[in-house]
């Protein structure tokens, strides 16, 4: 399976799939990996999420990074794994929720918005932290969390994020992004899907310099 910092490290833009139908997840994915994009979540309060989640990991398998997003108990972190998941993406601090995805061989990114939070997360195993919704905070507030957090700490931005104001996140500290709405909402093409995250990869790769 590809890991997830590999992943992150050829393009730091966690694509969310919030609404997404199994009929169409795999063309959706299709165009999003033909884009650029590496990781994806469905979150749970999609249709048929773990489906989903599966036929994706079956369909990108060692080239893309398949998971969940809100996830909120230990119960659908054991049934991400059963589908073949492998992150689990949550919008709040669950300690036992993160310890749970750690004892199975996944990978958390909990919501943190405090510092307390984030470090409640760090102390249950995480490593990878989901500053949430980051449209309430600012990029000054990545810079003060970074002066404090351990180095081993990667900090992703979610919600409102777009590719004009990536630069000022990602100066600040953030290591990526979630990206919902703004690459795909119910209703998307799958062209339309591709074209979103094509100007998201692109912004990305001018922060890279590549």
């Amino acid at each position: 399976m590809m890991r997830f910092e590999d992943a992150a490290q050829a393009c730091g833009i966690i694509t969310i799939l919030r609404g997404v139908t199994l009929d169409e997840v795999t063309d959706i994915g299709d165009a999003l990996y033909e884009a650029g994009i590496r990781v994806v979540e469905v979150p749970l309060n999609s249709p048929e999420p773990f489906r989903s989640i599966a036929a994706l990991a079956a369909r990108f398998h060692g080239r893309m990074v398949v998971g969940a997003g809100t996830v909120l108990d230990v119960e659908s972190v054991d049934r991400v794994k059963s589908a073949g998941g492998q992150i689990t993406v949550s919008p709040d601090c669950a300690p036992h929720v993160i310890s749970r995805a750690v004892e199975r061989g996944l990978l958390p990114l909990p919501g943190v918005f405090t510092p307390t939070e984030a470090f409640a997360a760090l102390r249950a195993g995480a490593r990878h932290l989901k500053l949430f919704p980051a449209e309430a905070a600012s990029p000054v507030t990545v810079k003060a969390w970074k002066a404090v957090l351990p180095s081993h700490a990667s900090l992703y931005a979610v919600g409102g994020v777009t590719p004009s104001n990536m630069k000022a996140w990602a100066d600040a500290g953030c290591a990526g992004f979630g990206i919902g709405s703004n690459i795909y909402k119910p209703g998307s093409s799958a062209d339309d899907v591709g074209r979103a995250a094509r100007s998201f990869v692109a912004a990305w790769n001018e922060l890279k310099g590549d």
